[in-house]
């Protein structure tokens, strides 16, 4: 078997303990099946040296959860694994840029349909009141621009005082009603190709669609129609040797396919979901291989 390695969270980060032990064992089964055997590694423990990285020849950064809460250190270990050459897929270039929310508005100027976006340094009573005005939506989200999992995520109604805010850059947007009426949907894309479809759609009541919040989950046939074309066109415009993508897309009340996210650092890839059980990802990852 040829070895390669996996980053985990920080072992000090005990928010994830429960969850990241079955995510990694979905990954490495589906690349046992390739002839691939990846071990575990805290990202936290190559931050300022990626010597004991260096001995493989991929690492993925596929259970990193955690790092939107030490950005700045998530930073800095992408500095020394670029400078380190260390084979990383996703490369480390894109794991920084895409730490950082504010990379839609990249791909919003460069034609991509993205909800319409306030970025603010830090969001104020005002800013949300002028975002309110300026979209005519009855309601809005806000959340940091480095984020996960819906973390410090608000969802703000017309008239509400803001509580609770985040500090520090932070992103507002109008809520699409859809992500409760028809849900999120999921494209995964490996080696650039796509493998599957899920639709995640919130408990009754809630907007966030993660499991930890009752967010129910489903494999589609296929993306509905419009998805597809958006998935695709975001991936072009990134332009990046990925291995690996997961584009979130909801239709706006329009009816237009809005991006909500492009994850291209450590998206759950729903193996439980895939008829394949993860195929198209070790086959992909083989190929990177050689």
């Amino acid at each position: 078997m040829t070895g390669i390695a996996i980053l985990t969270p920080d072992p000090a980060d005990l928010s994830f303990a429960s969850s990241w032990p079955g995510v990694l064992e979905r990954l490495r089964t589906a690349l046992a099946r390739a002839d691939v055997q990846a071990t575990p590694t805290p990202w936290t423990a190559h931050v300022d040296n990626a010597d004991a990285l260096a001995a493989y020849p991929l690492v993925l950064p596929l259970l990193a959860w955690g790092y939107h809460t030490d950005h700045a250190r998530w930073l800095r270990a992408c500095e020394t694994w670029e400078a380190a050459g260390i084979p990383l897929a996703n490369p480390p270039r894109v794991l920084a840029w895409n730490s950082d929310k504010a990379y839609l508005q990249r791909l919003a100027d460069r034609g991509v349909a993205v909800p319409p976006t306030v970025w603010t340094d830090k969001v104020s009573q005002r800013e949300l009141d002028e975002a309110f005005e300026a979209t005519g939506a009855s309601q809005m989200i806000v959340k940091p621009t480095v984020s996960g999992g819906a973390w410090k995520t608000l969802r703000v109604r017309r008239g509400d005082a803001l509580h609770d805010a985040p500090t520090g850059a932070a992103m507002i947007q109008p809520y699409l009603p859809a992500i409760e009426s028809e849900g999120e949907t999921s494209m995964l894309f490996f080696g650039g190709r796509l493998s599957h479809v899920v639709n995640k759609r919130p408990a009754t009541g809630d907007f966030r669609i993660q499991v930890q919040y009752g967010g129910v989950y489903r494999l589609l046939a296929e993306p509905p129609a419009g998805a597809l074309e958006l998935a695709e066109q975001t991936l072009r415009e990134i332009d990046e040797p990925l291995l690996y993508a997961r584009i979130d897309a909801v239709r706006a009340e329009d009816g237009r396919w809005m991006l909500m996210e492009a994850e291209l650092i450590e998206p759950d890839f729903y193996l439980g979901h895939d008829p394949q059980g993860g195929v198209a990802f070790a086959q992909a990852v083989r190929a990177l291989l050689g």
